[in-house]
């Protein structure tokens, strides 16, 4: 198994499903950062697990389930299910995506920058309908490492710089379109790195709100930030596949708080 991969099978398999914060000792270093959206959490034992202690408070059931696993050895990307009944909402069902891009030191994880879909989420805790977990990888801990392709990168890197949007069989969120949600006046690649014929990327789009959020419509023309993940395969010189994980909700409340202090 590659040390890598096998190192998040622990993540996610000794950790996150069996609710073993003890764990996370064992496979992150003490100054472990989570990025999410607009956030840094910073310090594994002074703010990451607090932070998954009140996520498990709210979700006691709590699963993860692995959709798609990509490795070049030193860099690895996770997309994956979160799904449960949330004690805040009756016990409300709801499953929802999420993809994470990691970063170790050969032993233990130092960083992640990852993205859920918790609109989906509140979505499904407001109507009672939960969405179906998508189904698992096959073999994700039989992932093998693959070698970063630099035309690969190139081709990922114009795709993201124009903000990552669907093209091909790119899924965004949770599926139910495919619009942008911003008309971007400036895209910032965070992050990227390939292996093989993939590539996993994170972008910040800063531009105008173009509508397409619930009940927001009155927004539109204002200023936003939408935050972005995405794991995607190239072929043929363009990005044909992958899916996208954005924080449409950091957007909506963004917009919401802004027009209220307007």
């Amino acid at each position: 198994m590659d040390p890598f991969v096998a190192l998040m099978r622990r993540y996610v398999v000794d950790y996150t499903n069996s609710h073993d914060l003890a764990v996370c000792d064992e496979i992150m270093e003490p100054d472990y950062v989570l990025f999410m959206g607009p956030h840094e959490v910073a310090g594994r034992d002074e703010a990451y697990k607090p932070a998954t202690r009140r996520q498990l408070e709210q979700f006691p059931g709590l699963g993860l389930t692995v959709h798609d696993v990509v490795s070049n050895g030193e860099r690895l990307a996770l997309l994956f299910s979160e799904h449960g009944a949330s004690v805040r909402h009756g016990g409300a069902l709801a499953a929802w995506r999420g993809l994470g891009l990691y970063a170790w030191n050969g032993t233990r994880l130092t960083a992640n920058r990852v993205e859920q879909d918790y609109l989906a989420r509140r979505r499904q805790l407001t109507d009672g309908v939960p969405d179906t977990v998508p189904a698992p990888a096959l073999a994700p801990w039989d992932t093998p490492a693959r070698e970063p392709d630099p035309a690969v990168e190139a081709v990922a890197a114009a795709w993201a710089a124009h903000g990552a949007h669907a093209v091909g069989d790119v899924v965004l969120d949770d599926g139910r379109d495919t619009d942008d949600l911003v008309d971007a006046d400036e895209v910032v690649v965070d992050d990227l790195f390939t292996a093989g014929d993939r590539a996993a990327v994170h972008v910040t789009v800063r531009g105008r709100f173009r509508g397409g959020l619930p009940d927001l419509d009155d927004h539109r023309g204002a200023p936003a930030t939408l935050y972005a993940a995405a794991l995607v395969t190239v072929a043929g010189g363009r990005v044909v596949a992958g899916q996208v994980v954005r924080d449409r909700l950091g957007l909506a409340k963004a917009l919401t708080s802004a027009g209220a202090r307007a």
